[in-house]
């Protein structure tokens, strides 16, 4: 798994969200996030597109769990949909750890990455959220990434 330090700027992002346990309903939940930023014209080789886990599922009841689907939205983009949020993504220093596209490799990079976090001397800045990074570009080449705030 690699990973790189990354210095983000802060994002103002629309989004959709989910509550209950996480797994299947999220990816429902992406596709259909999917298809509301397609139908906005957002969808284009800049797109990027983020899944955040508002919880940790180890101190959070299942049914309680948050998450959310989102996109980086330009200045002027303005939101009118029910069921589409607003908010900023804070920027500052990320750790970022590029992984297989596939289910099974982004369960099981989370499960990996604060042990390899801890084995280079960072520690997660628990006051911002981690977040899964889809670009399309390396979609396209089966990639995504998981960003931590360091």
């Amino acid at each position: 798994m690699q990973c790189s330090i990354e210095v983000m700027p802060e994002n103002r992002i629309a989004y959709m969200r989910r509550t209950g346990p996480y797994g299947e309903g999220n990816y429902a939940l992406m596709e259909g996030f999917k298809g509301w930023v397609k139908a906005n014209g957002l969808f284009n080789k800049s797109a990027v597109i983020l899944g955040i886990s508002q919880d940790n599922p180890a101190a959070t009841l299942p049914q309680s769990c948050r998450y959310d689907v989102c996109i980086v939205v330009p200045g002027g983009f303005i939101i009118r949909d029910d069921g589409i949020h607003e908010t900023k993504l804070p920027g500052g220093k990320y750790a970022v750890f590029t992984v297989a596209h596939t289910a099974e490799a982004v369960k099981t990079s989370w499960g990996e990455v604060f042990a390899e976090l801890s084995a280079k001397g960072l520690k997660p800045d628990t006051s911002r959220a981690a977040f899964e990074r889809y670009k399309l570009f390396m979609v396209e080449k089966h990639l995504c990434e998981i960003c931590v705030p360091v």
